[in-house]
């Protein structure tokens, strides 16, 4: 199946960058590139709860000039990159949620103006991330530039996972030609069995080192010319030492609540600060729906 890289647009800065990222990983992956705008209703509020009163927003032609517009210079720039372009009516987290079903990856800017306005800091950044069926990458605002070197991180909670996301993390280090980060870090108060955030996974809780151990394993069976490092931190707040670990990085990446991710790592307060207060971009992994177990 050849599912595509989908990036919301809204013509945003914010949005223009996460476009620029998104055709990256399509060159990179060899997908197709889908740029799809959601548009609200004049009101501001979606389709109307009430169809027949007001009608299905019909898509505008400055949007369509704006997608149009950010796919030829896409193109442009990358040569043999196939784009569309794509209104859809309907708020944005339920937009992109649905297209996530579809997609090889999801890429959405920390900002918008429009459609995808609010997406990092509002509740439209949970819905995307907690409900998307498939990888979504969150861009940093334009004003901070994007690391262009430096590892790929993954950051490890102590859970027991499939271990998607480090290989994952490892298929994306290899593919940017640079080495892979397996970070744990352990709070203060750490010896308790585990942590708040996985607490509903805790039957499922192992010691951080095997936890690392087996990470550092699986990497090296599938890549084993892949450069990898093992870090474990002490640190009184989790969530600042992730944000400063994210400073030298070109990509961190975590897991999800849920089959092949981390448990709890994505809906607890360490990871929403990562997303939030990241240097460089963040990945947030979930298996395709179709994906084997």
């Amino acid at each position: 199946m050849n599912r595509p890289v989908v990036v919301g647009v809204d013509g945003s800065p914010s949005s223009l960058v996460a476009a620029e990222q998104a055709a990256r990983a399509a060159i990179r992956w060899s997908r197709p590139l889908h740029l799809v705008h959601g548009y609200l209703h004049p009101l501001g509020y979606g389709v109307p709860l009430n169809p027949y009163d007001l009608g299905i927003p019909a898509p505008t032609e400055d949007a369509q000039r704006m997608l149009e517009q950010t796919a030829g210079e896409l193109a442009d720039r990358w040569p043999g990159l196939a784009v569309e372009v794509r209104q859809v009516a309907g708020g944005p987290g339920a937009t992109l949620v649905e297209e996530s079903r579809r997609a090889e990856l999801l890429v959405v800017g920390s900002r918008g103006l429009g459609g995808f306005a609010g997406l990092l800091l509002g509740s439209v950044s949970q819905q995307v991330a907690g409900h998307g069926q498939c990888p979504v990458l969150v861009v940093r605002p334009p004003e901070q530039p994007i690391p262009v070197e430096g590892p790929v991180i993954v950051g490890l909670d102590g859970s027991d996972p499939a271990l998607g996301a480090v290989r994952y993390a490892a298929d994306e280090a290899t593919r940017r030609d640079t080495g892979l980060v397996l970070l744990h870090v352990r709070s203060d108060d750490s010896d308790r069995e585990a942590p708040d955030e996985v607490e509903q996974g805790a039957a499922g809780w192992v010691d951080a080192d095997e936890l690392l151990t087996r990470a550092v394993a699986t990497v090296r069976a599938e890549h084993p010319d892949l450069p990898v490092e093992q870090r474990t931190l002490r640190a009184e707040k989790p969530a600042s030492a992730l944000v400063q670990a994210s400073g030298e990085a070109t990509l961190f990446v975590v897991g999800s609540r849920g089959r092949g991710g981390f448990t709890g790592l994505l809906l607890g307060s360490v990871s929403q600060a990562l997303v939030q207060h990241s240097h460089c971009p963040v990945l947030v992994f979930r298996p395709h729906p179709d994906d084997p177990s």
